[in-house]
C-alpha cells in the first residue's frame, strides 16, 4: 500500500471515530429539549484532497458540525441514527480489516514467506 493510501485510510478512520463520537452525542440527547443534531462530513474533502496529493490529504480536518437532519418537530430520528451509527461501524471495521491485511503481507515479506 502506497503513502497515498495509507494517508487516506488514516484521515477516513478519524472521520469515521469523529461521526461515531456525533451520533453517540445524538442519540444521547434525542429526547433533550432544544438540541439540534450533529454530523460529520469529511467524504468529499478527502476525495478532492487525494487528487491533490499526501500533504493536501493531511490537511483534511474532519468536523462536528449542526446538521439539519431530524424530524420535523427537528428532533432526533433514533431510527436514522442507528442506522447511521451501524453503517460507520461497518465502514470503519473494513478499513481496519485493510489495514491488517497490509500488516498481514508486509509481516510475510519480512519474513521472506515463512509463516
Amino acid at each position: 500500500m502506497d503513502a497515498l493510501s495509507i494517508a487516506l485510510v488514516s484521515k477516513a478512520l478519524d472521520g469515521l471515530s469523529l461521526r461515531a463520537a456525533a451520533t453517540a452525542q445524538n442519540i444521547a440527547n434525542a429526547n433533550s429539549e432544544g438540541y439540534s443534531p450533529v454530523g460529520v462530513s469529511f467524504e468529499e474533502s478527502l476525495r478532492e484532497a487525494s487528487r491533490m496529493g499526501i500533504d493536501a490529504v493531511g490537511k483534511v480536518r474532519p468536523e462536528i458540525a449542526r446538521t439539519s437532519q431530524g424530524d420535523m418537530d427537528g428532533g432526533i430520528r433514533l431510527d436514522l441514527e442507528m442506522a447511521e451509527a451501524s453503517r460507520t461501524s461497518l465502514r470503519y471495521s473494513a478499513l481496519v480489516e485493510v489495514l491488517n491485511r497490509q500488516l498481514q503481507i508486509g509481516h510475510t515479506v519480512v519474513r521472506g514467506g515463512r509463516q
